[in-house]
């Protein structure tokens, strides 16, 4: 594999996890937040409806565990392509 092939694999490889992280977060966000929120306000979590607190705490929670699992996932991509940092 050329140095271009595989400049370009790392990228789709980059911009496919960006892509995953993204909905993710689109979903938690917009979704759960907004959307879906008078469905999941039959749920309680800790006394308040689940709509209201994924719009209030929950995505936040979701929001950190997705950047901690961007950057393991970059990391992995990046050493699969001998473009870590040392």
């Amino acid at each position: 594999m050329n140095s271009q092939d595989n400049a370009n694999a790392y990228w789709k490889a980059t911009l496919g996890l960006l892509t995953k992280v993204l909905i993710i977060w689109a979903l938690v966000s917009y979704g759960a937040g907004i959307l879906f929120a008078p469905m999941l306000n039959s749920i309680q979590l800790g006394g308040y409806p689940l709509g209201f607190w994924f719009a209030q705490q929950g995505s936040i929670y979701i929001f950190i565990a997705l950047i901690f699992y961007y950057a393991k996932a970059m990391g992995k991509i990046d050493r699969k392509f001998g473009v870590q940092e040392d």
